[in-house]
């Protein structure tokens, strides 16, 4: 895992300080609020008849909202957008209803609770596998073949799992059945990771391509795994880019 340096804990109560509400906001103030404002977790909710599913990293706000809140113009709030937008900050998604704001990178502003704890229960399983294998040897050196690599445990901040987590969540809302366990999950972020480490392919081309397989007419109903996702991986790429043309 790697090192937190240079980090702060920022809670959200510091929204309700008097400090934080003097207006207007700054440029500066305002970019820390949005990593505020943004889920720290998949979220789902009812926005009238509609239920809107709000990924990690991202929140749903209007641009009247955003003005109020920072006591600027609804153009002063636009133009900002845009600015974040063109320097790749964030991504903008807008209806008649509603705006969704997602931070781009959010990982590298937030260090998920949940990867400490699975890294705290990642390194207790394998000091009790070392254990373990430790006593069966002085039993019966003979007997008993080394001890395996210990095996990565992929977490929220892993762009891999995120991957696994998707597709996972696709195929379940298609076939309105339950998710995949955390093993399946770690499995399918294993075979995203050895598409990065082995395929030597591009980490942000492989989510654009396994997007494009869940919106597919026909591969959405193909590709239900990162296995077979990893094995068509070349072809759903090459009929992308020719749909894109």
């Amino acid at each position: 895992m790697f090192a937190l340096t240079g980090w702060i804990k920022l809670h959200r109560k510091i929204q309700e300080h008097w400090l934080w509400q003097d207006k207007p906001f700054d440029k500066r103030s305002a970019w820390i609020d949005m990593l505020l404002m943004a889920n720290h977790d998949y979220n789902k909710f009812l926005l009238g008849n509609e239920l809107v599913e709000v990924e990690r990293g991202s929140f749903i706000t209007s641009e009247v909202k955003l003005a109020e809140r920072w006591g600027w113009s609804r153009t002063k709030v636009r133009n900002f957008l845009q600015l974040l937008i063109n320097d790749r900050m964030i991504e903008k998604k807008s209806d008649n209803r509603k705006t969704i704001l997602t931070i781009e990178n959010y990982n590298d502003y937030q260090y998920s609770e949940t990867a400490k704890e699975q890294q705290k229960n990642s390194e207790k399983t394998a000091e009790e596998q070392r254990k373990n294998t430790n006593n069966n040897d002085n039993n019966d050196n003979n007997k008993n073949p080394p001890l395996k690599k210990k095996q990565r445990i992929f977490t929220n901040d892993d762009k891999e799992y995120l991957l696994a987590k998707y597709l996972s969540r696709q195929i379940a809302k298609r076939l309105e059945k339950p998710e995949k366990d955390e093993r399946t999950l770690q499995s399918w972020s294993e075979d995203f990771n050895k598409m990065v480490r082995i395929d030597k392919l591009d980490i942000d081309e492989i989510k654009d391509v396994l997007v494009f397989s869940q919106t597919h007419k026909f591969w959405k109903n193909n590709i239900l795994s990162a296995g077979k996702f990893r094995k068509q991986y070349l072809t759903l790429l090459a009929q992308m880019k020719g749909e894109e043309e």
